[in-house]
């Protein structure tokens, strides 16, 4: 007979007050908390007090509550559990909280084998760095420089490190130097729940800064399509009343001509 495994009642505990939680709160969200410092995750917490709780626990322990929560649609989750993982729950909307961690990351600087989430570029222009040995450590990431005024320029930007590339020890040496932060750490959201749907949802990305850029982008493309094919709405009405004025008074022109 195999024998019964011992579990503290400290993790029974955790286990029924996270349970709970899931059961009550309007939405919640498994995150990744991975190389995030204690200091930093204090401060969120303290920041998201009005907003959310944040439950730090074993991914053993989190899987077991979603088990025992008796909540059929939430079993899903437990596939998005992963080490250096948190609970993170609110009776606020889920989505505004996935934005909210997104735009409160900090950034930091590059560490050796770090993979580049997207192209790291080093900007032309003045450096406070002094010529000596750094000279040849910027060579070596092939960058264009020169001497003015006692201190280095980068004559030409350059890509460092490519997206999905890993960060060599010399381009974080330069990064370090130049003040580059490269990388952002905070909160990530995994997954979340939510209840007034009933779903669960996973990659969740929410960058509003970009989702507006995207959405102006998209919204100038549309307004320019319409105005080729002569589309009217309240957004292009003035546009093609002020061209069909232009060709008509071209068109007297013309006519004016022809008499003479």
């Amino acid at each position: 007979m195999a024998e019964k495994k011992h579990v503290s009642k400290e993790k029974i505990e955790s286990v029924k007050r996270i349970a709970n939680d899931m059961r009550n709160k309007k939405s919640l969200m498994i995150v990744s908390i991975k190389g995030l410092p204690s200091s930093q995750l204090q401060k969120i917490k303290k920041d998201l007090r009005e907003k959310a709780m944040i439950r730090v626990a074993k991914k053993s322990t989190i899987i077991r509550a979603i088990e025992e929560s008796g909540l059929e649609e939430l079993q899903k989750l437990k596939e998005h559990v992963i080490e250096d993982s948190a609970i993170l729950f609110s009776d606020d909307d889920a989505f505004e909280l996935a934005g909210w961690l997104t735009e409160n990351r900090n950034p930091i600087s590059a560490k050796e084998g770090q993979v580049a989430e997207s192209d790291i570029v080093i900007e032309e222009g003045p450096t406070d760095l002094v010529p000596g040995p750094v000279i040849s450590e910027l060579g070596a990431l092939g960058l264009q420089i020169m001497v003015e005024e006692g201190k280095i320029t980068i004559r030409k930007s350059k890509v460092a490190v490519k997206k999905g590339d890993k960060v060599s020890s010399g381009a974080a040496s330069i990064f370090q130097k130049l003040g580059i932060k490269p990388f952002m750490i905070g909160i990530s959201p995994i997954a979340l729940y939510d209840k007034s749907s009933g779903k669960v949802f996973a990659n969740v990305k929410v960058d509003k800064k970009k989702t507006l850029e995207d959405f102006m982008a998209s919204y100038s493309k549309a307004i320019g399509f319409a105005r080729a094919i002569n589309y009217y709405s309240k957004e292009t009405i003035g546009y093609l009343l002020e061209r069909a004025e232009r060709q008509a008074n071209s068109l007297n022109k013309l006519k004016s001509l022809e008499v003479k």
